[in-house]
């Protein structure tokens, strides 16, 4: 190899920048971490009280006009929905300005938005629960730091790994059990949302809290955002061959 394929070839995973990775994890990180300060300035610049106590149904329309499911007297004690008139009267965010009805459409249509379980900020209800907000702000933080350490190393079990140190690797490779390590990763930060979840879903007598929510929800959130940059930034088009990709302890990517 001569000194300027030295230079050109500085990078630990064997290509010459990382600028793609960047790119990518930038864009993830805008998009989340957009819409979650959006999320925080819609109802702080909204007329206090514009925004009453909601509950719907997640991944459905609920508040789009005042005669929506999630307007109509649902019943108190029902599983989902309530009897909108007793918690501050109609809502439909078509009647919003374009910025936030969309802020708070896309609320609608992803989460429930029960009110017990979300924020108030100027007397307004927060688009979307508190774990919801967890999410967002972990995702917007893992795509982050994938941006800050990630590479491209052909595969998502590689890419995904490359956010840790390589000298943390040394074992992993030797003794090839990366994948094991990406689905305990996964496992950690998802696992603690849907036991938590699930919990509360099949348990009447647990009530889950609005802090342990957030926490549950940064951790998937975190892990969701690292495992999606590395989704996209695994692309082996941009190496010649599986054996010019660099990875730790000497190891070879192998492809079968």
């Amino acid at each position: 190899m001569t000194e300027v394929e030295v230079v050109t070839r500085s990078l630990k995973n064997g290509l010459i920048d990382r600028r793609r990775e960047v790119k990518l994890s930038k864009i993830l990180a805008g998009i989340a971490g957009g819409y979650l300060l959006l999320c925080f300035i819609a109802p702080a610049t909204l007329p206090a009280d514009t925004i009453p106590e909601l509950s719907g149904r997640a991944n459905a329309i609920d508040y789009a006009n005042h005669d929506s499911w999630g307007n109509r007297e649902q019943g108190e004690s029902s599983e989902l929905g309530h009897d909108q008139s007793l918690h501050g009267g109609t809502f439909a965010w078509t009647e919003l300005t374009p910025a936030w009805a969309l802020v708070y459409a896309i609320g609608d249509l992803n989460c429930h938005q029960k009110h017990q379980r979300s924020w108030e900020v100027n007397g307004n209800q927060m688009p979307v629960c508190a774990r919801d907000i967890g999410i967002m702000l972990g995702f917007t933080i893992g795509c982050t730091l994938f941006g800050f350490r990630g590479l491209n190393r052909w595969t998502v079990r590689d890419t995904f790994l490359s956010v840790l140190p390589d000298e943390r690797l040394t074992t992993l490779y030797a003794k090839d059990s990366r994948l094991i390590t990406v689905i305990a990763i996964m496992c950690i930060g998802l696992v603690p949302m849907a036991v938590d979840g699930f919990t509360q879903l099949l348990m009447e007598s647990y009530e889950s809290t609005n802090l342990v929510r957030l926490v549950t929800g940064f951790a998937a959130g975190l892990v969701a955002g690292w495992w999606f940059s590395s989704a996209f930034a695994a692309r082996p088009k941009f190496f010649e061959g599986a054996s010019e990709v660099m990875l730790p302890a000497d190891a070879k990517l192998v492809i079968k």
